[in-house]
């Protein structure tokens, strides 16, 4: 009789430790300027991201989100409930945001969501903003590094890993996304340029600034329209201190092009 309490006493003890078999759903609300740089108020209160091995050789590695021994899932209705990611990466330097990209097979347009902790408590905020932009799929990317510690998401956020900060870019067409490739920033990072069908869109995601700068269609569609920016085109700051592309006057000027960061 003791040997089998012990022996139950063991199953139910190595299933309790077992990662992953507690988790807990959550429904995403929607981003509204939240503040992702909490500081814990506990020792060790922080998320964790855990990395999940391929099934198969040929898979790739995902992703799970624990808080303590929680695994945190995501159920954003009508999508299937989530709880492994194909991305995960802090935003804050002391861990308490992650954004993470659904897992569900449909490629770079799955969805993006922030994971974070506020006094303790786990919360989910979606990173969607609805578009009906006719190149939606063309030009929805995912994640796109700016630098070492800035990224943008989708062509409509703009985000500061070291701090969580979250800056919705502003649209050229409210109701659909930058129809572009983002090609580079300033050297403030502040000001966005991407290279539409016809034009360089410019954007201050700090202050909501814009510039649409018409291009010449030699320089739209040539195969390296980036070359072609750094050679014709250099940086000048407007009265409020904002910086835009302008084109050079003289083909002949010398560009800097340390001035164009990517």
């Amino acid at each position: 009789m003791k040997i089998t309490v012990l022996a139950i006493l063991l199953s139910v003890s190595l299933f309790a430790c077992k990662p992953g078999k507690l988790e807990t759903v959550y429904t995403p609300k929607a981003y509204a300027n939240d503040d992702f740089n909490e500081f814990p108020k506990v020792k060790n209160q922080t998320l964790n991201i855990v990395t999940i091995e391929p099934e198969t050789p040929e898979g790739k590695e995902s992703y799970a989100i624990t808080f303590k021994d929680t695994t945190v899932a995501v159920q954003d209705n009508p999508k299937p409930l989530a709880n492994k990611f194909k991305e995960a990466r802090f935003i804050n330097t002391q861990k308490t945001a992650a954004l993470v990209q659904v897992e569900d097979g449909t490629g770079l347009v799955s969805p993006f969501y922030v994971v974070s902790l506020t006094d303790g408590k786990v919360s989910v905020t979606s990173l969607d903003r609805a578009s009906n932009g006719k190149n939606d799929k063309k030009y929805t990317k995912g994640i796109q590094e700016m630098s070492l510690s800035n990224i943008i998401v989708n062509n409509d956020f703009a985000i500061a890993l070291v701090n969580g900060k979250i800056y919705p870019i502003k649209r050229q067409q409210e109701g659909e996304r930058i129809q572009g490739d983002f090609l580079f920033n300033s050297s403030d990072k502040k000001t966005l340029v991407f290279v539409t069908n016809n034009s360089l869109y410019q954007v201050n995601y700090r202050t909501g600034e814009t510039n649409n700068l018409a291009l010449p269609a030699k320089v739209a569609q040539s195969e390296n329209v980036a070359n072609e920016i750094r050679q014709g085109y250099s940086w000048a700051t407007n009265a409020k201190g904002t910086s835009f592309l302008k084109q050079n006057p003289d083909d002949n000027r010398i560009v800097d092009i340390s001035e164009f960061k990517k």
